[in-house]
């Protein structure tokens, strides 16, 4: 891992232990780091939209500051070990999907992925979704039956009344 012992630390502490998963998001942010020149995030200028929830996805947020609070960590759910980044400063993009490989076992999964180049593990491809504008904030807006404050971009009215996602009832006449 080569001179990245302390952003491995740092990653294991905030995930709470060691996998395989944790190795895949720590090498896609080191490679991501690399092809974005870049090291962090202190605001949105780093995006990423990861495609799965799994463990590594913590290595992004610890490494990168990609994050679902800020705006600029988005799940773009399909199941696939593969993390677009996007650089609003520069207008870089790129996608990065974990190649094939079979490990018997954790540990071995954990070794593998640890250890070896992260060049060696995906392949750089273009990025499939386009960047989304940055994080807006919306004003907060009282739901008229549960009274619990809402972003008003969640709002739905129904009979005149402002309900929040939980209260409205969903309208559909399906068609046979």
């Amino acid at each position: 891992m080569n001179n990245s012992n302390e952003d491995w630390k740092k990653c294991r502490e905030f995930h709470g232990h060691e996998c395989g998963g944790l190795a895949i998001g720590f090498q896609a942010a080191r490679y991501a780091r690399e092809l974005l020149q870049a090291d962090t995030s202190e605001d949105e200028e780093i995006v990423c939209i990861t495609e799965n929830d799994a463990c590594g996805v913590d290595a992004i947020q610890v490494m990168l500051s990609c994050t679902a609070g800020k705006g600029n960590l988005l799940f773009h759910m399909t199941g696939k070990q593969a993390f677009s980044f996007y650089s609003r400063r520069t207008g870089k993009s790129f996608r990065l999907l974990l190649k094939p490989h079979q490990s018997a076992s954790r540990e071995e999964s954990l070794q593998y992925y640890r250890d070896s180049d992260y060049h060696d593990l995906f392949e750089v491809m273009d990025t499939r979704i386009i960047l989304p504008q940055e994080a807006r904030i919306f004003q907060s807006v009282e739901c008229d039956e549960c009274h619990e404050r809402t972003a008003e971009n969640h709002i739905r009215l129904e009979n005149g009344r402002k309900l929040c996602p939980d209260c409205f009832r969903l309208y559909s006449r399906p068609l046979i």
